[in-house]
């Protein structure tokens, strides 16, 4: 079939099959004549009558699997028992597990991880609670935690369909930058539940990583969280966006050849995302920064009742621009769009300044396609995988955490993003930096550890780590 050279997929086909009403051979004719190709046959269970068979078919994408599971149910003497594609196989049983650093092979081991040796390091801990972060998984253990309100591109979709995303999560977490992370997803959106909650269940974590929560109660939810606990609580939706898109930007104003101070910014969807990206450009020096929402740019003297908005208003659009995204786009050096596919035309791009950057990040479909951009665009970035210059969160949180919990930082600063952002950047060296490569992939290994110490460095700039500055100790051994 001509699809599955592209790369297509496999799915196991479970079916019961009556042997005095079908053979298998009408099976396999079947399946081949839907243009599937059967690379497996595994037996699983046998009687007088039935045979219990999973058929591995090699497939080009969803809709040909489903033509392919039609036909069988349509074959008397098949019962089609179920399906399962790569993907949902990855996801039987879950993706994380929990296992023991040491074994335990006899008493004197038990004795020593449990009772009665573990009561001494309860009884420290109890007497000096720092010690939890040395003494207990808290050094290097990270909550996920989501309410299921805004899930992916999916929405409102509840704490369990949650999971199976912030599992995803602690996976990245580990295998990027050696954190161990656990999925929380609470059944309640109530504000105060969550904070409370959370709260609650803080003394076991080195920091809080907030996912998917709807806007604009995760404003509240992180502010007061950031303020009760004294571990960093980081909602990534907002910052770790914020991050990667400043350090793109960093890379594509030098290809370009512009300051980025001096750049006019046009931002659509003023979300979480929005203006947690807006804010991260004005602590990068960018001054003129217009958001622009369904109902047009938003500016000072309108009255909003979005909170978030009127600080918005009050710190943005300094030229007082109105009207809609065509309105205020002309002359604009740089769009980022954090809204909905199609936002942005062809003759928006064409009325931007000279050289436009544009950084389209909805997902699965953008604000505007590459190539209806490419024409008139100098940089063009997406939150997809299957375009040049990815803008993906993984870039960021693994070593943002790697560094806040290696420093014991009680909070994440805006100069610690700053410095993230700055690193992330940095990866991408002069001789590499083209229109197609302004961001490193999310599998170069240098990420993590240039992240991790700007963001141990400007910890120890902002006051916020409590753990030693290794430099400063080896420093202060030396002069000895």
């Amino acid at each position: 079939m001509a699809g599955l050279n592209g790369g297509g997929t496999s799915v196991i086909v479970r079916l019961e099959i009556h042997k005095e009403l079908v053979t298998f051979g009408k099976i396999a004719t079947a399946i081949g004549d839907a243009g599937g190709d059967i690379v497996a046959i595994d037996v699983t269970r046998a009687s007088k009558t039935t045979t219990t068979r999973d058929i591995t078919v090699k497939v080009s994408d969803p809709e040909h699997t489903e033509s392919i599971t039609q036909v069988l149910k349509d074959i008397p003497g098949v019962r089609l028992i179920n399906v399962s594609d790569q993907t949902f196989l990855m996801h039987l049983g879950g993706k994380i597990e929990v296992t023991p650093k040491m074994p335990i092979k006899n008493r004197d081991d038990l004795s020593r991880v449990y009772t009665p040796g573990v009561a001494r390091v309860c009884m420290a801990i109890h007497e000096d609670p720092a010690k939890a972060h040395s003494l207990t998984i808290k050094r290097n253990t990270v909550a996920v935690v989501s309410d299921g309100t805004a899930v992916l591109g999916l929405g409102n979709i509840g704490p369990e369909a949650a999971m199976p995303v912030m599992e995803g999560k602690a996976m990245l977490f580990k295998q990027m930058a050696g954190v161990d992370a656990f999925p929380i997803c609470l059944d309640t959106q109530d504000t105060e539940e969550i904070i409370r909650t959370v709260k609650a269940i803080a003394p076991a974590f080195g920091g809080i990583n907030l996912e998917d929560i709807s806007s604009p109660r995760c404003f509240e939810i992180e502010e007061r969280l950031i303020n009760e606990l004294d571990i960093p609580v980081f909602h990534d939706d907002q910052h770790g966006t914020a991050v990667v898109i400043l350090a793109g930007l960093l890379n594509a104003v030098k290809l370009v050849g512009k300051n980025l101070e001096d750049c006019k910014v046009v931002i659509t969807g003023i979300g979480a995302a929005g203006i947690a990206c807006t804010k991260m450009l004005l602590a990068a020096g960018v001054t003129n920064v217009i958001g622009v929402d369904r109902q047009g740019a938003i500016v000072r003297g309108e009255s909003y009742t979005n909170s978030a908005w009127e600080w918005y208003a009050n710190n943005t659009n300094p030229f007082v621009q109105k009207g809609l995204l065509s309105d205020v786009i002309p002359g604009a050096d740089i769009f980022i769009g954090l809204s909905g596919p199609g936002v942005l035309k062809a003759d928006d791009v064409k009325r931007m300044g000279t050289d436009p950057i544009v950084f389209a990040m909805a997902n699965p479909t953008p604000e505007i396609t590459p190539e209806e951009a490419e024409p008139y665009v100098r940089v063009m970035a997406t939150g997809r995988s299957d375009y040049p210059n990815q803008i993906n969160n993984v870039l960021c949180f693994p070593g943002i955490f790697r560094g806040v919990l290696d420093c014991r930082a009680s909070r994440i600063t805006q100069e610690m993003k700053l410095a993230a952002a700055k690193a992330i950047a940095s990866v991408v060296n002069e001789d590499e930096l083209n229109e197609y490569y302004i961001i490193p992939s999310v599998f170069n290994t240098a990420v993590v550890e240039k992240v991790r110490e700007a963001v141990m460095e400007a910890a120890y700039e902002s006051g916020v780590a409590r753990r030693r500055n290794q430099r400063e100790t080896h420093d202060a051994h030396h002069h000895e």
